[in-house]
């Protein structure tokens, strides 16, 4: 997706519109562009100074039938000059691009929202495909929705004439027409989208003229069609931000700007080994194009090569990171056990999608806790951090660096699919607010001789380069001699390393903010408790039960592990607390283990995001 950048003023930041929000849904085949398509929408809604949320949403098949249900591919935006913390439960306006697009969104648009629909792929191949018996534009089935149905493809068509085209590459500018209504109807102006498409076809300017072309004809047909009744457009003023400088960032952005910053902040060159998997490819990509920051990226042909070559990478003195999804993360195991034993500094990144196996690729979910907190075998003890949003990540990426760094362990940063790939606005930070964290190599023995395993006041080991004079010392997966790191199997010695390695983890816990309650007080009826991508629901819904009267409060947990020191204590003071999660109950896990408080569980594992009436429902049942 392109990045848009909106410099607010002092004047727009003190600026106070009225609080409105629209929700649209573009939905279409998989070769229908849809997801280029919002992400282009996106681009104009940022530049608008508007807050937002995005959520793709795309089949796993790399290109399913066309017309098929399975093949349907969508991506939802919430806008509006109001604080904006989801993509929304309910479309306003779903934009179909055919039968199986509207089979399989319209039952999520809100009664009354408006449908905009192809009529000109509603024939009877496409119908036959997508399982219906009669065509929905005709025979009544969308009457509780207003509707809209016209023939985009043959505007499409007209709209290109004159560039000579074959049907079928005429039709690929289907989606910059209904783009080009879609930013009509809600007041967008066109010139970043044309600049991009010059841009991205700077070697075929036929296509871009095309692609423009079909643009402004979308936007004209908004303007002169007349078709009255719900074809009216729409202007959202800009949300109420702070000054300053903002863009949109998706959360693989945001992953990399963050690890890149943190390395800045430790002084260190980055290495990042990686291997392509959905959700977390994108990493790998936005990576590869920093090398100017001093880092190395390096695609392995494998995942157990990839984590290996970043533990190499720390082993000789720069920051070695990797990245995967659950089944990476499973094949890592054993290497990561070799980082926590060698006591190496190494962030691993998860984009946790469904599973379990290959699961649901290109859906999302909160099922890796476990694995993160528990998932190898020996006594592994690991710190586990999770991001809360796109913009959260970067925090979250640098905050991984600082305790890999500086207690000299490998640290895990949990995101999602969801994360990965929706947008939102982030304000770029000044980095002269962060304070660096520089790291110092051992360079000469300590008193009493080397102590490869010898401790600081954390229960940091020293890092220590190799090929240093005077510092030979041994490294490796089997059981180290306390302070010596010689090879020792006795049962005393195996004891107390497994003893410090752990109290080493469970002290980072003294190094951390301790929990806040992010809406609410600190004690009451209900604690609707969070962690990860659930934030946003959470917090609006929680909002809505606050605004009717109910004493609930909102605790979300970016430490996962260890966790902060007043959490349980600060649990104890409410009478109930709720965990929703997009898993069958991990976090509630954990949290009864720890602290043997009565948590219950909210769960949802269906490959998409919670909705916030799902969580205000809970709530509603919970304070009866």
């Amino acid at each position: 997706m392109a990045t848009a950048a909106h410099d607010f003023t002092t004047e727009a930041a003190s600026a106070a519109p009225a609080p409105e929000a629209v929700v649209v849904r573009f939905a279409g085949d998989s070769g229908d562009g849809m997801q280029l398509t919002g992400g282009q929408f996106t681009l104009s809604t940022a530049l608008a100074g508007n807050d937002l949320a995005t959520f793709p949403d795309f089949p796993a098949e790399i290109r399913a039938p066309q017309g098929t249900l399975f093949g349907v591919s969508a991506f939802q935006i919430n806008f509006g000059s109001t604080e904006i913390n989801t993509a929304g439960d309910e479309p306003d306006v779903l934009i179909a691009m055919n039968p199986a697009a509207l089979k399989t969104n319209v039952n999520a648009l809100k009664a009354g929202g408006l449908i905009i629909a192809d009529e000109g792929e509603f024939n009877e191949r496409n119908l036959a495909k997508a399982k219906y018996d009669s065509n929905p534009l005709q025979d009544g089935s969308l009457a509780k929705w207003q509707l809209l149905a016209f023939n985009i493809s043959q505007h499409t068509l007209d709209s290109v004439k004159e560039f000579g085209l074959g049907n079928k590459e005429a039709l690929r500018c289907k989606n910059m027409w209904t783009l080009g209504l879609a930013l009509w109807m809600f007041d967008r102006d066109r010139q970043p989208i044309i600049d991009w498409l010059k841009a991205k076809f700077a070697k075929n300017p036929v296509l871009a003229d095309a692609n423009i072309a079909a643009l402004n004809a979308g936007h004209a047909y908004g303007e002169t069609a007349e078709i009255g009744g719900p074809m009216k457009q729409y202007h959202v003023g800009a949300a109420q931000q702070e000054e300053g400088l903002y863009r949109t960032v998706t959360g693989a952005e945001s992953v990399s700007l963050g690890l890149v910053a943190g390395a800045q902040l430790a002084g260190l060159p980055m290495f990042f080994g990686g291997y392509p998997i959905t959700p977390a490819s994108a990493i790998l990509h936005h990576l590869s194009r920093l090398k100017e920051f001093g880092v190395t990226t390096f695609q392995a042909e494998d995942e157990i090569a990839a984590v290996a070559s970043a533990i190499g990478a720390s082993y000789a003195g720069q920051l070695g990171i990797t990245s995967s999804s659950g089944p990476g993360i499973a094949l890592k195991g054993e290497a990561i056990g070799l980082a926590i034993m060698t006591e190496l500094p190494l962030v691993i990144v998860n984009s946790q999608r469904g599973g379990p196996s290959t699961g649901l690729p290109t859906k999302t979910e909160q099922s890796d806790l476990y694995q993160a907190v528990y998932g190898r075998n020996g006594d592994a003890p690991m710190p586990v951090i999770a991001a809360r949003s796109p913009a959260d990540a970067f925090d979250c990426a640098i905050e991984a660096c600082r305790i890999a760094t500086q207690y000299m362990t490998p640290v895990m940063l949990l995101t999602d699919g969801y994360i990965a790939n929706a947008a939102e606005p982030w304000k770029v930070p000044d980095m002269g607010a962060y304070e660096p964290f520089k790291v110092e190599f051992l360079e000469e023995p300590q008193e009493g001789g080397l102590k490869p395993y010898g401790r600081d006041q954390k229960l940091a080991r020293p890092w220590i380069k190799p090929g240093t004079p005077g510092m030979l010392h041994r490294i490796g997966g089997i059981e180290k001699q306390v302070g010596s790191g010689h090879i020792d199997y006795s049962p005393a010695n195996h004891q107390a390393m497994t003893e410090i390695r752990r109290d080493k983890v469970l002290g980072i816990a003294n190094g951390i903010p301790e929990q806040d309650v992010c809406l609410g007080n600190p004690g009451g009826k209900l604690a609707v408790v969070g962690w990860g991508s659930t934030f946003g629901p959470i917090h609006q819904a929680v909002r809505r039960a606050r605004n009717k009267g109910h004493d609930v409060s909102h605790i979300h947990i970016r430490h996962i592990w260890p966790l902060p020191r007043n959490l349980g204590e600060l649990l104890k003071g409410y009478d109930r607390i709720l965990v929703p999660e997009m898993n069958t109950g991990q976090l509630k896990t954990v949290l009864r283990d720890q602290y043997l408080v009565d948590a219950k569980p909210l769960n949802k594992i269906s490959g998409q995001p919670f909705r916030i009436a799902e969580i205000e429902a809970a709530i509603e049942e919970e304070l009866k």
